[in-house]
């Protein structure tokens, strides 16, 4: 198992509240990726990134909630899309809305998302399951149906930034370089459940051995090796990087190894399979309550997948960072 080598330690004190509820990691050298699972995964390859700060926790409810009430920010689900926007989107399916996990009662192909998800016409960060659901009593879960936009104006609002998907990975992979998840290499040790994950048959079989139907509190399960929260399961995490299909191969040289490298270029992170939809795709981390291992075994430190930057789920949240080198 490579070894993290640590770039640099310095002292930093956490006078500034903006950090206050992160942590410093202090960066170093880590093989990114991994050769054993899905093919966007590869190649694994070394990687550098500087030290920075990371939130502790994917954003809450509490937090997004302390930002709408100061910006008067409204998020991209509560806004009546443009048609000029969707010119192939038939008018009546052009309404605020969010895509929202719907279970089915029976097996279905796989291969084929649209049965278990909805776009359903008033679901939002407020009413995360449709119209008539709050957020009484979810302060401490994720906050969720937020696009790209409404997360960069969330980090931007509190003197912070988004990930890039080499910090993301680095930090939950909280030291262990190399493991298959971001505690070690054994999914349930002793049978304990490290992260929100699905049990069971995906998508109509919910076991909830871990104890959630949906999404948990942010302090639900133990801690990574930095002290992380969430950084695998519960809800998937925007990064600032456009996705692309494949990784760079790794460095010949110990003195090649990319610094800080931002992964992707817009105009080849469009859908390859809808060429007419030109939205740009970023990255999202770490898998959600809805990976199982039946279905999307994205649950690990290297698994990736693309997001159109429009898109908003029941499943996606995110978390900021202030690196060392920006002004807070």
């Amino acid at each position: 198992m490579l070894q993290v080598s640590p770039k640099h330690h310095r002292d930093h004190d956490l006078t500034n509240h903006s950090r206050a509820d992160m942590v410093w990691i202090a960066g170093g050298t880590f093989r990114m990726g991994s050769d054993r699972h899905y093919p966007e995964e590869a190649p694994a390859h070394r990687v550098t990134v500087d030290g920075f700060w990371i939130d502790r926790t994917p954003v809450t409810n509490r937090q997004f909630h302390e930002f709408v009430r100061a910006t008067g920010h409204v998020t991209f689900a509560e806004r009546q899309p443009d048609p000029e926007d969707y010119p192939d989107a038939l008018p009546h399916m052009l309404y605020a809305g969010s895509l929202v996990f719907a279970p089915p009662d029976h097996p279905v192909d796989l291969r084929n998302w649209s049965q278990w998800w909805t776009l359903l016409k008033g679901a939002d960060w407020r009413h995360p399951y449709g119209p008539k659901s709050t957020i009484n009593g979810l302060d401490n879960h994720p906050v969720v149906h937020v696009t790209y936009t409404d997360a960069l104006a969330y980090a931007r609002w509190a003197g912070k930034d988004l990930p890039s998907e080499a910090e993301w990975e680095f930090a939950a992979r909280g030291g262990l370089d190399g493991a298959e998840f971001a505690w070690g290499d054994e999914f349930m040790p002793d049978g304990w459940p490290m992260a929100n994950t699905w049990q069971g048959a995906f998508p109509f079989q919910n076991l909830t051995q871990d104890g959630f139907q949906r999404t948990s509190p942010v302090t639900a399960f133990p801690p990574n090796g930095y002290g992380l929260r969430d950084m695998i399961g519960n809800v998937w995490e925007w990064t600032s990087d456009f996705y692309a299909p494949k990784h760079p191969a790794d460095a010949v040289k110990a003195c090649c190894i990319p610094e800080n490298p931002r992964g992707g270029r817009e105009d080849l992170s469009y859908d390859p399979c809808q060429p007419q939809i030109r939205i740009p795709r970023r990255v999202i981390k770490g898998g959600s309550h809805l990976c199982a291992p039946n279905y999307c075994r994205r649950y690990r430190p290297a698994a990736r997948h693309p997001q159109p930057v429009d898109t908003s789920t029941s499943h996606v949240g995110f978390r900021c960072v202030i690196r060392e080198r920006s002004t807070p």
